[in-house]
């Protein structure tokens, strides 16, 4: 709705009502409703998701047209990257936000900071994502506060081209709120906890739930070790369970995220249950470290499998899992993401031990083979040493053209005495181009980095701390941060205006009028940074 047509129709509102609401302004009103367009996070949710199936249509269209996100662990830190876009693009547009599953156990449990292992409170992760909207919302409210301010002045000075111009500025104003890509780990739980908790998550606002093939009792951070998968079937009771919740609560165009860890892991928990050969418990089933065996060879205990006449035994660790061949870790990653895909998920997510554009293509390659239009969502990990990787590859590329690598040692390529080396140069320019490699040639709809905010939230605090408590004092604030908020015209440098100040003087003005005693006077030292 324009904003003049709010205006009609409070006037209208408040006319009807003949008398007690005459201390009610109809602009003011229209002000607060443009300010809070969303009013639940279901609405935020059914409008992220259109943006999402949008996206992903473009892409197949253009595999230069892919999307990217940060991960964000505070609200405040979700806000700031979308003012932060909004300055420097002029647009949100294929921008979303990130939410991990690793930041929040490792920052927001109220059990102190765990390890990826799904030990944190299953309600931090909805209450995450509201937060992440909230504040997206106040960055709305607060931006186009200051557009109203500017309505006002330019009506007082009487000039009705930017009077004109600010209120188109105000019909098409692009909101802050984007798509969040949120973290449901393996569940948390059975298929009914599966979606119970993704209720709750798209109650919050999330458009697209990620779910991976671990064990829920026993998951491990995609970059660990011990990883344990489950069988298809079990897993896809869980993809089936987050499609139950969003149908239930409408958001018909919700997005489901399948990752499999089946790269890095070799174990599994179970056994899955087959009933005739070549089905899908079969063929997981066949990955089996197993060794035939015959009937009076059997243990105590032993379980075995028929196959093809034959009795096998699988190899059964102390631990009570079972192990899977070494070297079949991209064959089931190829089983894992097709039968994902033809079981109601929208993406794939493989998790890799490198980034390497090729070892992800020549997986998608078997995958689009058999469904073409297969996507990705590919965790630009923080976890991978990308200079150290990216120069090895490189200086292989070398190795395998006869080139001559005798300067190079390839086990210490991180040293920074080769920073300045074509080696090094080529390593960046492709880590540069990465994204745009991987979305061209491995199907890479969404890049991501799953906890930048959490290695840049500790880097800024050690600059910070070095300078200020040394011989720099005060200096290592005022140069290394105000200065260069200032000249880089970072919002928050007006804290008071970023923290929700201002909107309060505007609410003062609409409950008080002339009475209303404002914070943001002429006494108010955030009038030194205009």
């Amino acid at each position: 709705m324009a904003y003049q047509d709010h205006i009609i129709q409070m006037s209208q509102l408040i006319d009807s009502k003949k008398g007690p609401w005459a201390a009610i302004d109809a602009e003011s009103v229209a002000r607060m409703r443009v300010q809070n367009r969303f009013k639940t996070g279901l609405e935020i949710a059914r409008y992220t998701a259109g943006i999402m199936r949008k996206d992903m249509a473009a892409y197949d269209a253009d595999s230069s047209q892919y999307t990217q996100s940060l991960g964000c662990w505070h609200g405040f830190i979700g806000q700031q990257k979308l003012i932060s876009i909004k300055k420097h693009f002029g647009t949100t547009d294929r921008r979303y936000l990130y939410l991990s599953g690793w930041m929040v156990a490792a920052l927001r449990s109220e059990f102190g900071p765990l390890p990826d292992q799904s030990m944190h409170e299953k309600t931090s992760v909805p209450a995450l994502i509201e937060e992440l909207y909230t504040f997206l919302r106040q960055a709305d409210a607060r931006e186009l506060g200051g557009m109203f301010r500017d309505l006002d002045a330019a009506r007082a000075a009487g000039d009705k081209a930017k009077e004109k111009a600010i209120l188109d500025a105000v019909d098409n104003y692009q909101t802050h709120v984007v798509p969040v890509i949120a973290d449901i780990d393996a569940g948390f739980g059975n298929a009914e906890a599966t979606y119970l908790l993704a209720k709750k998550m798209i109650e919050a606002g999330a458009c697209a739930l990620q779910i991976e093939n671990q064990v829920s009792d026993e998951k491990q951070c995609g970059h660990q070790d011990g990883k344990v998968t489950v069988p298809h079937e079990d897993f896809l009771q869980k993809v089936r369970a987050c499609r139950y919740a969003f149908l239930e609560l409408g958001v018909e165009d919700g997005v489901i995220v399948t990752r499999t860890d089946s790269l890095g892991a070799g174990l599994t928990k179970q056994i899955a249950v087959s009933t005739t050969p070549g089905d899908l418990g079969d063929q997981y089933n066949s990955f089996l470290d197993c060794e035939e065996v015959a009937q009076g060879d059997l243990k105590n205990g032993d379980v075995v499998l028929n196959r093809d006449g034959k009795l096998l035994r699988p190899k059964r660790l102390p631990s009570n899992l079972f192990q899977f061949r070494e070297g079949t870790g991209e064959d089931r990653c190829v089983l894992d993401s097709i039968t994902s895909l033809q079981n109601g998920a929208d993406l794939l997510w493989i998790e890799t031990e490198k980034p390497h554009v090729e070892q992800i293509a020549g997986m998608m390659d078997r995958v689009r083979a058999v469904i073409p239009n297969a996507k990705l969502v590919y965790n630009n990990s923080p976890s991978f040493n990308w200079t150290l990787n990216f120069r090895q590859q490189v200086y292989d590329a070398y190795k395998a053209a006869g080139k001559d690598v005798s300067a190079y040692d390839r086990d210490k390529l991180m040293s920074v005495d080769y920073d300045t080396t074509d080696l090094a140069v080529e390593a960046d320019e492709r880590i540069r181009t990465f994204q745009a490699d991987g979305a061209k040639r491995a199907g890479i709809f969404h890049h991501l980095i799953t906890l930048p905010t959490y290695h840049t939230a500790a880097l800024s605090t050690d600059n910070l701390a070095k300078e200020y408590f040394g011989s720099q004092g005060m200096l290592g604030y005022v140069k290394n941060v105000q200065r260069k908020e200032i000249r880089e015209g970072i919002a928050c440098v007006k804290h008071q205006n970023m923290s929700g100040s201002d909107l309060g003087d505007d609410h003062k003005e609409y409950f008080a009028g002339e009475a209303a005693l404002k914070a943001g006077g002429v006494h108010n030292t955030m009038g030194q940074f205009a």
